[in-house]
C-alpha cells in the first residue's frame, strides 16, 4: 500500500539557535530545538515606569530564572512533539508492513481463512442481502483447495509447478481432452485483458497440456465480440478458459457456449495487483462481476456447494 509521508526526513533537525537573556553575559547559552524560540527576559529600562534602583540585583536574578525556566519548558515541549511525531511515523510504517504482509499471503492461507476472506468480499457485492441470504451464497471451506503446502512464489513463473504439486487432479484433467466442445475443466478468472493473455500463454505449457490436452481459451471483451467467442467455444474442445469476470459472466449467463459439465476448478487471480495496488477482489467492478455473474451462476454455485468444483486462490 502506498504510504504518503510528510516533507521532512525522519532525522531532520533544524539549526540550533542561541538565545541570550537581556541580563546574562555571552557565556550563558540556551540551545533550542526545531524552531527558534526567544524568551524576552526584558531590559532594566522602562519596565512599567519603574526605576531599576527599585529592583536592584533581586530583579536581575528573577528575570534570569524566568528566562531559563521558559526556555527549558520550550525545549521540553519541542522535544516531546518531535518524539510523538517519530512515534506516529513508526506506527504508520509498521502498519504498512503488516498490511503488505497480510495481502501478500492471502492466497497462501488455509481453506478456513480463505472461506472467511471470500465471505467478507462477497458481502460487499451484495450489500442488501441479509446474513442468512449471504450464508446461502458462501463458498464453504470444503470447496476451497488447500495450497498451503506450496512455499514457492505465487507469480506466473510458479503457476505450472503449483498446479503440478498441489493440484494433481487438475494437472491430470488438463492433459486430457474434453468430450464436449466449450467445456473446460478449469476456469481462470483474471482482472484485465493483458493479464488474461499472460496466463493463457503459461497454461499452454506442455507439462500441463501434454499431447492430448484441449485448447486454452482466451476470453475478454477487448478486441473480441461476444459472438466471436460463442462461435469459437461451440466448435472447440478446450481444457481451460482464461478470462475477465465480465466476459466469463456473459458467456455463462447469456449464452450456452461455455459449458460447465466438465468444470472441476476455478482459479481466482488474487496475488496479481493492478497499478493502484488492488487485487481482483479489491476492485469494486471486478469483484461484483466475480461474485454476481460467475460464482453466482446457478450451475457453478451448485457445483461448488456439492464439492464438484474446487475454488483455488492464486
Amino acid at each position: 500500500m502506498n504510504q504518503v509521508g510528510d516533507d521532512l526526513e525522519d532525522d531532520f533537525v533544524l539549526d540550533e539557535t542561541v538565545a541570550l537573556s537581556g541580563d546574562e553575559g555571552p557565556d550563558t547559552v540556551v540551545q533550542l530545538d526545531d524552531e527558534d524560540v526567544f524568551v524576552d527576559a526584558g531590559s532594566d529600562e522602562g519596565q512599567d515606569g519603574e526605576d531599576e534602583d527599585d529592583y536592584g540585583n533581586d530583579n536581575d536574578d528573577d528575570n534570569a530564572a524566568s528566562s531559563t525556566k521558559n526556555s527549558d519548558a520550550a525545549i521540553a515541549k519541542k522535544r516531546k512533539r518531535r518524539e510523538k511525531e517519530k512515534e506516529r511515523k513508526a506506527k504508520k510504517i509498521k502498519l504498512a508492513e503488516t498490511t503488505e504482509k497480510i495481502e501478500g499471503s492471502i492466497a497462501a492461507q488455509s481453506p478456513e481463512q480463505l472461506s472467511n476472506y471470500l465471505a467478507t468480499m462477497q458481502a460487499k457485492s451484495f450489500p442488501k442481502l441479509s446474513a442468512i441470504e449471504l450464508e446461502d451464497l458462501r463458498i464453504p471451506e470444503s470447496s476451497i483447495a488447500d495450497t498451503t503446502a506450496w512455499t514457492g512464489s505465487r507469480t506466473l513463473d510458479g503457476l505450472v509447478d503449483l498446479i503440478t504439486k498441489t493440484l494433481p487432479s487438475l494437472r491430470l484433467r488438463l492433459s486430457q481432452k474434453s468430450k464436449s466442445n466449450g467445456a473446460p475443466t478449469l476456469i481462470y478468472i483474471a482482472g484485465a485483458a493483458l493479464r488474461v493473455a499472460d496466463v493463457t500463454r503459461v497454461l499452454k505449457n506442455n507439462k500441463l497440456q501434454g499431447e492430448k490436452g484441449g485448447d486454452v481459451a482466451k476470453l475478454f471483451a477487448k478486441h473480441f465480440k461476444l459472438a466471436q467467442h460463442v462461435t469459437y467455444l461451440k466448435r472447440t474442445k478446450i481444457g481451460a478458459a482464461v478470462g475477465t469476470p465480465g466476459r466469463l459472466g456473459k458467456l455463462l449467463n447469456d449464452t450456452d457456449a461455455l459449458n460447465v459439465s466438465a468444470l472441476s476448478h476455478i482459479i481466482l487471480d488474487i496475488t496479481y495487483k493492478d497499478a493502484k495496488n488492488r487485487n481482483l477482489l479489491e476492485i469494486p467492478e471486478t469483484r461484483d462481476e466475480v461474485f454476481q455473474t460467475v460464482l453466482n451462476n446457478e450451475l457453478v454455485l451448485k457445483g461448488i456447494k456439492e464439492g464438484k468444483i474446487q475454488v483455488v486462490l492464486f
